[in-house]
């Protein structure tokens, strides 16, 4: 028999006292109310039948408001009760969710896999490639931005997985080769016949050109430039777009001249939206990795993920 003392003393209506309500309190009422036992809902807790009888008159008095009567077997909620149960239940079962996963026994929802990299290639490559996955529960959260800080997130716990174009140094972060990204010289058709014909030993044609780039520094551009035309390039660009497609996009509509990744235009220089300006025999390659921490607690989920892009990168 429950000896609560619950209930009696508390007046059954009345201002409440104030004040942010203790989570740990509506965890014990929630518990007290779902058993409708204060020895039950201790035994789940793990806690005293005593100190869950303090919290409820604690949580009583805070509110002004009788929460259980006194049963002689067990307790019975007012509507009081069973109207703030279900205010919080869900919450708190959500957070009990949370705070369980990982004991032994709980069975935990499914954790999502957390991915970064570049907006193109997790656009064009990664999204494509993984989507399938989610017909069997996988649950993926993708992240866009610099390789820099990609990497970084991913040494601190914040991904699972980043597609990187940088490899990383250093042991705790391990890479594998991924796929070789092509760098191609286009223009809209107009453009190029305007531009002409062109030679890797002649960059002269390209002065007084719109350029499209994705950065105010043209970090792809002056790489092409330097790598192709043997000669540094220092111009303005007429169109900033930080997003390749974007750029792509641009160009296409005769917003000038650009280079970019071949996977990213192939598309469009196949249909003819796109020209490409010149066929060096050395092309600008850029390796893109695959990156994961070391020594980290292996998941399903993520070795899915992982092997569906190995698998996927062999046609890229």
């Amino acid at each position: 028999m429950d000896r609560s003392g619950v209930g009696p003393d508390v007046p059954p209506a009345g201002p409440a006292s104030g004040g942010p309500l203790d989570l740990g309190l509506l965890r014990t009422f929630l518990a007290v109310h779902r058993a409708r036992s204060l020895t039950t809902a201790a035994r789940v807790l793990g806690i005293s039948q005593p100190t869950v009888t303090a919290q409820v008159r604690a949580l009583e008095q805070q509110l002004g408001r009788q929460l259980f009567e006194r049963l002689p077997r067990g307790v019975a909620p007012t509507t009081v009760a069973d109207e703030l149960a279900g205010e919080v239940a869900g919450p708190l079962d959500a957070l009990a969710a949370v705070a369980d996963r990982g004991r032994p026994g709980v069975e935990a929802p499914p954790e999502p896999v957390h991915l970064g990299g570049p907006t193109e290639m997790i656009s064009v490559r990664a999204l494509p490639a993984l989507a399938p996955l989610t017909e069997q529960g996988v649950l993926l959260r993708f992240t866009t931005g610099l390789a820099e800080d990609l990497l970084e997130g991913l040494h601190a716990g914040r991904f699972d997985l980043v597609l990187s174009a940088v490899r990383p140094r250093g042991r705790s972060l391990v890479s594998v080769p991924l796929m070789d990204e092509e760098f191609v010289l286009v223009a809209a058709p107009a453009w190029a016949r305007r531009i002409g014909a062109l030679a890797c030993d002649d960059p002269s044609p390209h002065l007084g050109v719109p350029l499209v780039a994705y950065a105010e520094d043209l970090p792809i551009l002056r790489r092409y430039w330097r790598h192709v035309f043997r000669t540094r390039l220092s111009a303005r660009p007429a169109v900033v777009v930080p997003d390749l497609r974007g750029v792509l996009a641009a160009v296409a509509a005769g917003a000038g001249v650009t280079v970019l990744p071949r996977y990213l235009c192939e598309d469009a220089l196949a249909s003819g939206a796109l020209v490409p300006l010149v066929t060096p025999e050395d092309p600008p390659i850029n390796t893109g990795f695959l990156v994961e921490r070391a020594g980290a607690l292996s998941r399903t989920p993520v070795s899915a993920v992982r092997e569906r892009l190995l698998r996927a990168a062999r046609s890229w």
